[in-house]
């Protein structure tokens, strides 16, 4: 415990310029209450400390998920990343701030392509000229993380150089650090926190944002989704070249296509956009639905249009993995919904886990029951053109809310996943129902699930599971009796609230002691200038008269500290 404790001491010193820029930002979009409240004003500049928080035109003007979002922009790459992974978790931070965030655009400068150049001839340990026979210096784009040189190999093949930027691996392991310490503090002094896990957030950042970072494993994606797509012509997976593909490096054949997004270039195209959306629609129901693993980030920027109407992926960075079981239990859930069966649908929910376990399930489908017939059923009767889909997912997020679903990050990364599809299905084809359209893969998933062969498999992995518990439970009592026996069974109690009290008083014994302190400076200091000796200022004498200057600006500080935490 000692060594970890100094660890993090450690950390926060080795990050404190980091740290305090993470603060003044804060602060100066308003947020100075919360930085006060996670007990981070030490980070404040001490000619701030005396100041009340800003209330500007530009805090004024924005509400507080605009300022958040904004404040997130200016933090650069780690806080992007982490609002675009909150933007997908409405569940937890609600529709409000999901959508705010939704709007930060994962773009910025480009870094000197000398340094490209330098990294990638590191990276692959010869020189450029011996791998391209061309390479383009400017790139054709740049994110937060990489950027992409397109190039010719010295074989003749097209293809895209993708590279890291120069020490983004150590910017986001420090500013996880701080993120994790942030919400450790979250914890400790706003309780009512835990109610959206913020650790749980910061640990679910850092492994995407680490895969994200692990080239060697993006390529490795690209490899498999290649081979799950070898007989579907209709889609198009780059071909990655290995022996030119590093931890920071990746070298893959280069796409030129029109996103499909374009619509007015489609059209030009001639191509049919309605076969179009239902072959991008298909290829993503495949992932889920039989491969079990699918690619996460399919914005119109990693989709591409060729000329002879076939579809094209890109970025492998983020991906999901489903087990046969969540599989199966996405499956039953989808074909409940197109089924207009909401007891299945009720079922299925409480069969992936996202109902707790302390529950009264029957007065739970009751009450869920209820509310999705409110929200789900008009759906049937309109056009998919004619749904508000903000105003939906608002309402199915206070669902969630409501009823304390608790859903696991590997759902919400298919939600967001098939939302987009469904919004590029509508721009291509207004009549497009993402729902409609994976009914036939959910059906077949089913159909398989109650084969023979899969009953049969099902049997021998409960009748394991049963040979497990009768051989293992002996030994646990056992344990559990020996433990008893050397009085090593400990209960740990923790009584609620309680955190809050001790820290509401000593809070108040702190301001307490402070208030004695001012006010024995005030004593002392009239009984000296009382004494009327020593040298004078402005007919005082000095020491009297500084003593009362140090007793103002602490009882000032004092009340500003009152004031601030809003109980009088």
């Amino acid at each position: 415990m000692a060594i970890t404790n100094l660890l993090r001491y450690w950390q926060t010193y080795k990050n404190i310029k980091r740290i305090k820029h993470i603060v003044n930002v804060f602060i100066r979009h308003g947020f100075r209450q919360f930085v006060e409240r996670v007990n981070l004003q030490r980070f404040i500049p001490l000619r701030k400390r005396f100041k009340f928080p800003d209330r500007g035109e530009k805090v004024e003007k924005h509400t507080i998920p605009e300022r958040l979002r904004m404040a997130f922009s200016e933090l650069g790459p780690s806080f992007i990343k982490l609002a675009q992974l909150l933007s997908s978790r409405p569940d937890l931070i609600t529709s409000e701030y999901a959508e705010e965030f939704r709007k930060l655009q994962d773009r910025v400068p480009p870094f000197p392509s000398e340094k490209a150049v330098e990294i990638i001839a590191s990276e692959l340990r010869m020189d450029l000229k011996d791998v391209f026979s061309d390479f383009e210096e400017v790139p054709v784009a740049a994110a937060s993380i990489a950027q992409v040189h397109r190039a010719t190999l010295k074989t003749g093949e097209k293809v895209i150089v993708k590279v890291q930027r120069p020490d983004i691996r150590e910017i986001i392991q420090d500013d996880i650090t701080i993120l994790n310490a942030i919400a450790r503090l979250m914890l400790k002094y706003i309780p009512e926190s835990r109610l959206f896990d913020p650790e749980g957030i910061v640990n679910e950042f850092s492994k995407t944002v680490r895969k994200e970072l692990d080239f060697i494993a993006e390529a490795r994606n690209a490899q498999r989704f290649k081979r799950n797509f070898a007989d579907v012509k209709d889609i198009r997976i780059p071909v990655i070249y290995s022996h030119l593909s590093t931890d920071k490096v990746i070298v893959m054949e280069g796409f030129e296509g029109v996103k499909i997004d374009n619509i007015p270039e489609i059209d030009a195209l001639g191509i049919d956009r309605s076969e179009l959306a239902q072959k991008g629609v298909n290829a993503y129901f495949k992932m889920i639905f039989e491969d079990g693993f699918f690619h996460a980030d399919p914005h119109p920027g990693n989709i591409l249009v060729f000329s002879d109407g076939s579809i094209g992926l890109l970025d492998f960075g983020i991906v999901g993995w489903l087990t046969p079981d969540l599989m199966e239990d996405i499956a039953g859930a989808f074909l409940a919904l197109y089924n207009r069966n909401f007891d299945d649908l009720i079922d299925t929910y409480i069969d992936l886990g996202l109902v707790a376990g302390d529950v009264d399930i029957e007065e739970f489908k009751r009450e869920l029951k209820a509310d999705l017939v409110g929200i789900i059923e008009p759906l049937y009767d309109i056009t998919i053109s004619e749904v508000n889909f903000p105003e939906y997912l608002d309402l199915l997020t206070r669902l969630v809310i409501k009823h304390g679903l608790r859903v696991p990050s590997e759902l919400m990364l298919i939600n967001k996943t098939i939302l987009i599809l469904d919004n590029i299905g509508r721009q291509l084809d207004p009549d497009f129902n993402a729902v409609t359209a994976a009914a036939p893969y959910a059906s077949k998933l089913v159909k398989k699930r109650l084969s023979p062969k899969s009953i049969i498999d099902k049997a021998k992995e409960n009748v394991s599971d049963l040979r497990r518990f009768l051989t293992d439970t002996p030994k646990q009592l056992n344990r559990l009796l020996r433990k008893s026996l050397r009085d090593e069974i400990n209960l740990n109690i923790n009584p609620i609230g309680l955190d809050k009290l001790i820290r509401d008083i000593d809070r108040s014994s702190n301001r307490l002691a402070f208030s004695i302190i001012v006010a024995s400076i005030i004593v002392g200091s009239s009984v000296l200038i009382q004494s009327n000796v020593g040298s004078k200022i402005l007919g005082m004498p000095t020491v009297g008269a500084v003593g009362f200057l140090v007793a103002f600006i602490l009882g000032l500080r004092l009340l500003i500290s009152i004031l601030r935490s809003g109980r009088l």
